[in-house]
């Protein structure tokens, strides 16, 4: 059948052609830009590049049925919702207390819905396992109770599918999505905290993941701990060597920064900052929102829409299915 979307790539092939070479990202913005931009901002009538769901602090835990509800609330949203979903980035704390038990759980959730490609990253509950004792109690005074962050890290990429490393990034529908991964925790590191700390060979390898992005195609990269104020490097709940990784990201446009961990709603304000050198969007948390809400039980999500022209960023109430008022950008690419 042809369809609007295989005529767009039909001729996104032709164009490319008589392009000489040019990217296929600039030949779809020159193709599509003046019909996209006709269109009512925040639209989900007009099909996009991309469709995401961005869930952020799941904190899913086999002990507490209260918090797998809530990822069945947003789960039974996000399935039901007529939106284009191409992919759902999962943007750490998936679980509680790192735990085999609550990665089980968490699986069997996901498994009842029928789901595109998954990608995740790791925050600072991921390596909680080392908290537990051997009677599976809550036990900080004898951490690390024989357990490792190496551990932590093969678990999490177990449940992922990941291979050699805990950060991976992805081209969906030729938009490149980078989740950076917490790579350590203080059984390794006692300093970090609950800090994000990124190693030479990560940020190295961020640099070498953002050079495709010099002609200005939208990146989007994903970290759990939010930034420091520009200028310095972060502490415990912030990214560490946060002077670095912006350091990284300044010679490129066009670039979409997402957190979460805070678990502040998007009701709230300072949502969006617009960095010296990047968007920087703070996304809320599906199992423990808190804050300013007008939903009883909050579950919080972002879902983000990448057009030819443009980023669309628009916050979820998954407890009641309505958009959040407060939590809708759109950001023109330049």
């Amino acid at each position: 059948m042809l369809t609007r979307r295989n005529l767009l790539k039909a001729l996104a092939s032709v164009l490319l052609t008589a392009a000489g070479g040019a990217s296929i990202w600039q030949v779809w913005r020159h193709r599509q830009g003046a019909e996209e931009t006709a269109l009512p901002d925040l639209t989900l009538t007009a099909r996009p590049v991309l469709g995401f769901f961005l869930l952020s602090d799941i904190h899913m835990s086999a002990a507490d049925s209260g918090l797998a509800d809530k990822l069945e609330t947003a789960m039974e949203d996000i399935t039901r919702l007529q939106a284009p979903m191409d992919t759902i980035v999962l943007g750490g704390d998936l679980v509680d207390g790192g735990r085999e038990s609550d990665y089980q759980r968490l699986k069997g959730i996901l498994s009842e819905y029928k789901l595109p490609q998954l990608y995740g990253l790791m925050g600072n509950h991921e390596y909680y396992d080392i908290w537990y004792n051997a009677k599976g109690e809550w036990s900080t005074e004898t951490g690390p109770n024989g357990k490792t962050d190496v551990q932590s890290r093969e678990r999490f990429m177990r449940f992922m599918g990941y291979e050699a490393r805990p950060y991976q990034d992805a081209w969906v529908n030729r938009v490149h999505l980078i989740m950076l991964s917490q790579e350590t925790y203080v059984q390794e590191r006692p300093e970090v905290g609950e800090g994000a700390w990124y190693s030479d060979d990560q940020l190295a390898w961020l640099e070498q993941t953002m050079k495709p992005h010099a002609d200005g195609r939208p990146a989007f990269v994903f970290i759990h701990q939010p930034l420091p104020p520009e200028g310095s490097d972060g502490g415990t709940h912030r990214l560490i060597r946060a002077k670095e990784f912006r350091s990284v990201l300044r010679p490129y446009r066009n670039v979409f920064v997402l957190s979460g961990h805070t678990h502040r709603s998007l009701e709230t304000e300072g949502r969006y900052v617009r960095d010296s050198t990047f968007h920087w969007i703070s996304n809320a948390s599906v199992g423990k929102t808190r804050g300013n809400s007008s939903a009883p039980t909050p579950v919080q999500g972002l879902y983000v829409q990448v057009f030819p022209d443009r980023v669309v960023v628009r916050g979820r109430e998954f407890s009641n299915r309505s958009w959040i008022k407060a939590a809708e950008w759109t950001l023109q690419l330049i």
